[in-house]
């Protein structure tokens, strides 16, 4: 009887390695895209109005054990603000080569959260300003920085076809500018679909 216990338990332990091998082997690459609503803080305390855009790229996933993954990620993301004054709306839209880096955790089979740096790089803005007058608009230059870096964090689900709906909030650390410490600050949606 003691040798069926010792075998049914040897099996157990061997089929559970098995298996956390077979995971922590597992890796996916797939593509994502979604929805931006994107503003910028300004001093830490005031809020531009928001701008809608988009985000699109590529992905991978490697899981290390069952529970945890690392996720890193290229994506094109569409960001920006608006400002409204008495004299009009101001608007810059900044395109952004973005690239985050997430851990992920799967407390349960289908659910994850996820949390990691990001890195961007400004690679085209645009200015516009409109005065509400009929010769009053205009164009003006307003550079911002080339690089911006920040922190991710978000939450998900993740179907065993390798659909992936998820909602993620990013908090840029470096100024986008030299005056008044304006920091990006994007919600995301996205879809991911696994290749």
């Amino acid at each position: 009887m003691k040798k069926v216990y010792i075998l049914a338990i040897m099996m157990l332990i061997s089929s559970t390695l098995l298996n956390a091998q077979n995971q922590k082997n597992k890796a996916t690459a797939g593509i994502k895209g979604g929805y931006n609503l994107s503003s910028v803080l300004i001093d830490g305390a005031s809020q531009t109005t928001k701008l809608h855009g988009f985000h699109i790229g590529v992905y991978g996933e490697s899981y290390i054990g069952k529970y945890f993954s690392i996720q890193p990620e290229i994506l094109y993301s569409q960001q920006g603000y608006k400002v409204t004054d008495e004299d009009g709306i101001f608007t810059q839209k900044i395109d952004y080569l973005n690239i985050p880096l997430m851990f992920k955790f799967y407390p349960v089979k289908s659910f994850f959260l996820e949390a990691g740096p990001q890195v961007g790089f400004s690679i085209s803005h645009k200015e516009t300003y409109d005065s509400g007058r009929l010769f009053g608009d205009t164009s003006k230059e307003l550079e911002p920085s080339s690089f911006d870096w920040g922190a991710n964090v978000g939450a998900g689900f993740k179907s065993d076809a390798g659909l992936t709906i998820g909602a993620r909030y990013h908090l840029g650390q470096k100024d986008i500018y030299d005056d008044n410490k304006p920091k990006n600050e994007v919600w995301q949606l996205y879809v991911g679909f696994e290749l």
